[in-house]
């Protein structure tokens, strides 16, 4: 598949296109999206208290970034498959697992009083950052093999 990728220059770029916007969401994170935890995890968390955050913006800023990642994910999906059925499976995928997620969030940081800043970081990462690209990309490609 690589080889295929590698003769198709058109694929390449566009393949290297959209993992730059996904760079590019990462870069311009403060800008684009309210996350009062941006800061929080960047310091010492393990000692600190939650910050103060409005839920509701929040929510909606969570769910813009991830709804980003999502987009430039599936396309990277669409860009090295070609299947329309890989990327409707993924999109279900997707927003299963941000309910899951979104419900996990809220409720560690309203109910662990702050003693789970762990699991808070780590679910909060799963939101943010487009890790299930890179859990879905190899798992479609075995999956084609087959």
């Amino acid at each position: 598949m690589l080889r295929k990728i590698l003769n198709n220059k058109i694929r390449l770029a566009q393949f290297l296109f959209l993992v730059a916007l996904l760079a590019l969401i990462r870069a311009f994170e403060d800008q684009l999206f309210y996350d009062p935890f941006l800061d929080y995890f960047k310091n010492d968390f393990t000692k600190l208290s939650l910050p103060n955050f409005n839920p509701f913006q929040l929510f909606f800023g969570l769910l813009f970034r991830y709804t980003l990642n999502t987009v430039v994910s599936l396309w990277i999906i669409y860009v090295l498959f070609k299947e329309v059925q890989m990327v409707k499976f993924a999109l279900v995928l997707y927003y299963f697992f941000f309910m899951i997620l979104i419900i996990s969030f809220f409720f560690i940081t309203y109910y662990s009083k702050g003693h789970n800043n762990f699991a808070l970081f780590y679910v909060r990462r799963f939101l943010i950052q487009p890790i299930f690209v890179l859990l879905f990309v190899p798992a479609f490609y075995y999956q084609k093999k087959k």
